[in-house]
């Protein structure tokens, strides 16, 4: 159940969208939830596909699972709405998938760039001081922590020799 945060702070940010498109064209915002639903249902199923992908994006942070999801949750959310009764015009289309681009997939990236930050602080941290706070090596080929506290390889960064890769992530 690790897509379980991701999946929280996707849906707040479907929530916003829907609040914020009803107020941008002057809607009750407190009927929001019939704008959210379609799309929320498709959260749901894009979170399900990124998980059962062979292959898949191994966390639900990562960009590669934020695009999955993206992408089920405006194709999945537009054809719910046409289902239901409800409109699919072109520019609400081309609205919603940038809006919701930029929130799903804009929040891993700056959770990414976060993320590669502390590791560059922790690598370059004089070795008397502790490293990085949480324990965690910023060595590329050193296991790091996820959310769930299993382990995982990090990333390698450019300056990690070849044989330090791990050929699965290549």
């Amino acid at each position: 159940m690790r897509f379980v945060p991701a999946f929280i702070l996707d849906a707040v940010f479907v929530l916003v969208f829907a609040v914020i498109g009803r107020a941008s064209h002057q809607e009750d915002a407190a009927g929001f939830l019939v704008t959210a639903w379609p799309f929320l249902v498709a959260l749901l199923l894009g979170h399900l596909v990124a998980a059962l992908l062979p292959g898949r994006p191994r966390r639900p942070w990562s960009l590669a699972w934020g695009a999955v999801v993206w992408v089920v949750t405006v194709v999945g959310g537009m054809l719910l709405r046409v289902v239901s009764g409800d409109t699919a015009q072109v520019a609400f289309i081309i609205v919603a998938t940038l809006v919701l681009g930029v929130l799903l997939v804009g929040w891993r990236a700056v959770a990414a760039l976060l993320r590669r930050r502390s590791s560059a602080r922790a690598a370059s941290a004089p070795a008397g001081d502790g490293g990085a706070l949480d324990g965690v090596s910023g060595h590329a080929g050193a296991a790091a922590l996820d959310d769930t506290g299993a382990s995982e390889p990090a990333a390698p960064d450019e300056g990690t020799v070849e044989h330090d890769r791990d050929p699965r992530r290549d």
